[in-house]
């Protein structure tokens, strides 16, 4: 068996009970990839494992930072690593499952942390942004960094003031590489694989059931404890929760505007799959226990 598997798919093609199956057939434990499961606080809306699969299955950063941590790959990424090799070192397959591409790179493999700005440079940009507008920030950033410009959309708020402060730490945005081209350790990934109506429909039903579940009553209360940071507060969703919260739209437009919200995710999740080098697909119209036998046989 390779000593590291990763299981990489769009929103609802069933990565998790996937990998679940594949830990309980193989002894494995799970090392999570998506970003705002990291979170704890809102297991709901992040569709983070129910109590009983975390007591049947090990599984590492879920749940690691409080709402009002401001989290980051370049934080993420040793810790991953960290949970991986100690997963191997005690003679157990570690199982990385999850969809945020980024993320998934950056477990495996090396990271070159990207420079950190100085106090107040943000801040600065930030308000130059906000004051002047997406425009005349835009305009900044093509003079001191025509490239980083070139790959940034102006009303792209969060990138273009990423680009100026990187350009002031002597870096560019463009061309970046965050991560090694290769692996650090013997990997197999596979890639689940669902025609995109089956998988609107999964997003729609699991949508539904999100707020069946009780997701408005999760997020006011995660409100109610105090400030979400930066990083915390893009979690998939909360927007639209929050919305429905403070009466601005009710419940069927919220359920409407997640819905669609999360098929654009998983396109863009797709488009990062086919990006990833090495990746076998499976069929994930298959149940769980058939893919994880699939993935099992070809290990």
């Amino acid at each position: 068996m390779s000593r590291v598997v990763a299981i990489f798919g769009p929103t609802a093609s069933g990565k998790s009970a996937a990998a679940l199956a594949l830990a309980r057939m193989t002894g494995g434990e799970i090392v999570s990839c998506d970003a705002m499961q990291a979170y704890r606080g809102l297991p709901i809306l992040t569709n983070q494992p129910t109590a009983a699969d975390l007591a049947t299955v090990p599984h590492h950063l879920v749940g690691v930072w409080p709402l009002h941590h401001r989290g980051s790959v370049a934080e993420f990424g040793p810790l991953a690593r960290a949970a991986v090799d100690d997963v191997l070192a005690r003679g157990r397959t570690p199982i990385v499952a999850g969809g945020t591409g980024l993320y998934l790179r950056a477990i495996l493999s090396d990271m070159r942390p990207p420079a950190q700005p100085a106090p107040g440079v943000r801040e600065r940009y930030e308000q130059l942004y906000d004051r002047h507008g997406a425009k005349a920030a835009h305009g900044v950033l093509q003079t001191l960094d025509a490239p980083a410009a070139a790959a940034v959309h102006p009303n792209d708020r969060r990138r273009v003031v990423r680009a100026l402060e990187l350009h002031e730490a002597g870096q560019s945005l463009a061309g970046s590489e965050l991560w090694q081209p290769d692996v650090r350790l013997p990997t197999a990934l596979f890639g689940l694989q669902l025609p995109a109506a089956e998988g609107a429909a999964r997003i729609a039903a699991r949508t539904r059931a999100m707020f069946d579940a009780g997701v408005v009553e999760e997020v006011r209360a995660a409100l109610g404890r105090g400030p979400l940071s930066e990083t915390a507060a893009r979690i998939h969703g909360l927007q639209d929760v929050t919305a429905l919260i403070g009466g601005e739209i009710d419940r069927e437009e919220a359920i409407r505007r997640l819905d669609s919200r999360t098929r654009r995710y998983a396109k863009r999740q797709r488009t990062w799959m086919r990006k990833l080098p090495g990746l076998r697909p499976i069929d994930a119209s298959q149940r769980p226990a058939a893919m994880s036998a699939e993935i099992a046989s070809l290990l």
